[in-house]
């Protein structure tokens, strides 16, 4: 495993996150990994190095949190790990129940330590932007979270660059404590953080931390093949009816598949080498629900592209909305 600085942070992580969306209690989702099916993976992750662990409030409704923490507990030392999640999507219907107030931080975060009992949070993020709330009063109620010993450090997710560069603005002008990393969506065939938010990271010193790196699974089998039930319930357009997906995407999936042959490996191997050369991002996350979804990525660290591989994998990329939803 190798370990890096999240942005310029002094917090020091894997290169490979754990992604627990995928626990939860199976009543929720066909998927779902409980705490006996999510044993080898936590138990793998530890063998394979990973101490960087992402869950959120929303995943499983609070389930995947509580799976989480039960985890630490049986499989690690707390101290081993960079423990990390979320707050925004709706837990409830009352004011605190989303959203990013003040109200809703201060009662979310004391309900995500409940459920994965722990004293504090090392990176604590944001989900989304929240319209609805100034963004004053989101990053005075996050550096007061700090400041109370709950959470060690701050992170955002999926929002426009101007935005994300407001709130950093606001925790400067102010003296709180800024964003140092930036859960975003980027594979081979999702881009479209490369032409600002990337930029913005580096020039504020911000790791990213990207989420579905191999394209809920695109980009890591042939074309149009769906071999698991995650992969047959992956919506195939966002919010607004946009195809996630282009027919145009196919050539980049068999550039893949001809550099995994040529190699040896695996097309999420590749496709993982591919998100990881990139000096913005610190750490992939990697929502492991087989064994062998750890190691490929893992295996990733060790595969150097070469020029032509990278032109062959970025050639056919078509611009897309991002999804911010």
């Amino acid at each position: 495993m190798e370990y890096t600085r999240l942005g310029t942070s002094g917090l020091k992580v894997s290169r490979i996150v754990l992604g627990c969306m995928s626990f939860g209690a199976s009543e929720r989702a066909s998927w779902a990994l409980d705490d006996e099916k999510a044993e080898p993976i936590f138990r793998q992750a530890i063998e394979l190095g990973i101490t960087f662990w992402d869950t959120a409030n929303i995943y499983g409704m609070g389930t995947s949190e509580e799976i989480t923490g039960r985890a630490l507990k049986k499989y690690t030392r707390r101290d081993d790990i960079v423990l990390a999640t979320k707050v925004f999507f709706p837990l409830h219907d009352g004011p605190g129940g989303s959203g990013l107030s003040r109200k809703a931080i201060m009662e979310q975060v004391d309900a995500s330590l409940s459920r994965l009992d722990t004293d504090y949070i090392d990176l604590y993020q944001i989900h989304r932007f929240d319209p609805e709330t100034p963004v004053e009063e989101t990053m005075e109620a996050l550096h007061d979270v700090v400041k109370a010993g709950k959470v060690r450090y701050l992170g955002a997710s999926s929002m426009w660059a101007w935005r994300f560069a407001a709130m950093q603005h606001a925790a400067e002008t102010n003296g709180w404590t800024k964003f140092v990393s930036m859960q975003d969506q980027y594979n081979l065939v999702q881009r479209e953080e490369e032409r600002e938010m990337f930029g913005l990271l580096a020039d504020q010193g911000v790791g990213s931390l990207p989420w579905s790196p191999l394209a809920a699974g695109l980009v890591a089998r042939p074309w149009g093949e769906k071999s698991t039930s995650r992969a047959q319930s992956n919506p195939t357009t966002d919010q607004q009816g946009r195809p996630l997906f282009l027919d145009s995407d196919k050539a980049t999936v068999d550039a893949v598949q001809r550099i995994a042959e040529a190699r040896g490996v695996s097309m999420a191997t590749v496709a993982m080498a591919w998100v990881l050369k990139n000096p913005v991002v610190s750490a992939p996350i990697v929502g492991a629900t087989k064994p062998h979804h750890l190691a490929d990525a893992v295996a990733a660290l060790d595969v150097r592209l070469t020029d032509d591989e990278v032109r062959s994998l970025e050639e056919h990329y078509t611009p897309r909305e991002p999804t911010y939803f």
